[in-house]
C-alpha cells in the first residue's frame, strides 16, 4: 500500500445500537492510534467521537440511544 493522499482516503462510520458498545468500540480502535474527537454529548442530542487507528484508518462513531 502506498502513501496516504489527502482526498484519497475512505472515513468508516459507525452507529451502535448502545452507548456501552460505542464506547467499546472506540476503546478498542484507539489502541495504538490518535483520537481526533473524544466521545461525547454532543448539543444535537447524539453522542459523537472521532480516530484514527494504528493502521491510518479513520473512524467516526455516532449513537443516538441515551
Amino acid at each position: 500500500m502506498g502513501p496516504l493522499i489527502l482526498g484519497n482516503n475512505v472515513t468508516i462510520y459507525l452507529e451502535p445500537d448502545s452507548r456501552a458498545e460505542t464506547d467499546r468500540l472506540f476503546a478498542a480502535l484507539k489502541v495504538g492510534g490518535k483520537v481526533e474527537y473524544e466521545l461525547t454529548e454532543m448539543p444535537f442530542g447524539g453522542y459523537w467521537g472521532s480516530l484514527i487507528d494504528r493502521y491510518g484508518n479513520e473512524w467516526m462513531f455516532s449513537c443516538t440511544a441515551k
